[in-house]
């Protein structure tokens, strides 16, 4: 039997039941990636197997890339571009069997498996001939961008796109339909992004053009950020996110705000007092135009970025730099959801930790705010990126069933830049046919309701966040 086989992941009779009757029938629902749009309306025919999977451009898989250097290989392989593909793939290769009991090393068979039918062991002695199996496959039309995406039943895709983003790949995807619905979502984050004054002037121009309207001043901000929030309804957008360091609730006034936008303007780099005073005053009123517009909003919290100012200056953001804060986010969060509903403009809101101390307190924090408006209003998200793995899902899972309504959770997303990450949602569903599957083996969920346990299966696995996202 081959190590990815039909019940990989799957423990007992009933985990494997609920997995091949209910889960793995499920399309998919990618809510939340970072899949290149040009790439997709584009419809790309990767070059090889490395381009896919390890480096493209600046797009590549820093959780690779950990890998690779905590095994001794060259930054050179990854992001100096001074060696062939085949050479970066052979170390690769050479790293894969140092990642057992890492997400890498099933994710990697697991791709192998389900995307090229290939059931070998990537290591040194398989590495070529997989290489060549991988790359002849690559250079058939079945194998390009889009047709990797309908390999796995993607029904919707959300990618993640900035205010100022003219969209114009997604209208050509929407003019030249391939089965799949892509759609923006909303990241505003360099609309906020005040600490460097320099930078965040060329922003705020570059948003202006797109606005077609200059922005002097807060309220100019807003009402730029409104016409671009319109823009993005009109292509079909329901959802923002929010990557930040904690969330932002401090005490302000309108005249404060003004006062920091313009001194940004001018120059003037501001304090660490002004910083959460915007910070607080724009998460604000983005929130505010989320519910204004119906939309769902996201809210990943936790991560401290570009530690390693030495590579940073090399090679720049999102190349595996990063690492889990430990700030405190209770104080802070439920001050901000109050706010929102005391102005009764609380949007349906996902929320993801980084952390996994958090992950009690950012679902209490969740629950604190539904309101009976709709089931599962207020969210906490699957295991984000460090804990997008089966320690972290499972926990995450935990503390959503104990604290909370598992059966309203609205799933897995892919959170990632590569087009044939979608087994991902397998490995997912995979391991939450084990949880519940065990809990029915271990006598703590009865055998008699395996019909409504079934459809719980099926509602976390596509339902609920089709019917959350009005998809």
């Amino acid at each position: 039997m081959s190590f990815i086989n039909e019940d990989f992941m799957l423990s007992n009779a009933t985990a494997k039941a609920l997995y091949h009757e209910h889960a793995s029938k499920m399309p998919i629902i990618d809510y939340h990636c970072h899949l290149v749009p040009q790439q997709i309306a584009e419809n790309i025919q990767f070059r090889d197997i490395t381009q896919l999977w390890l480096v493209d451009g600046h797009y590549g898989d820093h959780y690779k890339w950990r890998a690779m250097r905590a095994n001794g290989v060259s930054e050179d392989y990854l992001t100096g571009g001074k060696h062939s593909a085949w050479e970066t793939f052979e170390k690769w290769a050479e790293t894969v069997p140092y990642t057992m009991r890492n997400p890498l090393y099933h994710w990697t068979h697991l791709e192998l498996s389900r995307v090229f039918g290939i059931d070998k062991l990537l290591s040194p002695k398989t590495a070529r001939e997989i290489f060549e199996e991988c790359n002849a496959k690559l250079a058939t039309p079945e194998f390009r961008g889009q047709a990797l995406i309908r390999k796995f039943g993607v029904e919707t895709i959300c990618t993640t796109d900035d205010p100022a983003d003219d969209l114009r790949w997604h209208k050509m995807i929407a003019e030249n339909p391939f089965g799949t619905k892509v759609v923006p979502a909303w990241r505003p984050d360099k609309a906020m992004a005040i600490e460097n004054p320099a930078a965040y002037k060329a922003y705020i121009e570059q948003l202006g053009a797109a606005a077609g309207m200059e922005i002097k001043t807060y309220t100019d901000l807003q009402d730029a950020l409104q016409k671009r929030h319109d823009f993005f309804a009109s292509m079909g957008c329901k959802l923002s996110d929010h990557g930040l360091e904690n969330f932002y609730s401090a005490d302000y006034t309108q005249a404060e705000v003004d006062a920091i936008f313009a001194n940004t303007l001018a120059g003037k780099t501001p304090s660490a007092d002004e910083l959460e005073k915007f910070r607080s005053a724009f998460l604000f009123d983005q929130a505010v135009m989320d519910a204004e517009a119906g939309w769902a909003q996201q809210f990943h919290i936790g991560a401290i970025r570009n530690n390693n100012s030495k590579m940073f200056d090399l090679v720049g953001p999102d190349t595996g730099y990063d690492a889990i804060h430990d700030l405190e986010i209770a104080a802070a969060g439920n001050k901000f959801f109050d706010r929102l509903t005391k102005a009764g403009k609380l949007a349906k809101t996902i929320l993801y930790c980084l952390n996994p101390k958090d992950n009690e307190v950012m679902m209490t924090m969740a629950y604190t705010f539904n309101d009976g408006t709709c089931p599962g209003k207020m969210q906490f998200g699957s295991g984000w990126w460090f804990l997008d793995q089966e320690v972290g899902m499972r926990r995450q899972m935990d503390a959503l069933s104990v604290l909370g309504l598992f059966s309203r959770f609205v799933g897995m997303l892919t959170d990632s830049r590569s087009f044939i990450s979608y087994p991902r949602h397998e490995y997912f569903r995979r391991i939450l046919c084990d949880v519940v599957g065990t809990d029915v083996e271990n006598g703590k969920l009865p055998k008699e309701e395996m019909e409504r346990i079934g459809q719980m299966i099926e509602d976390i696995s596509y339902n609920n966040a089709k019917n959350y996202f009005n998809f």
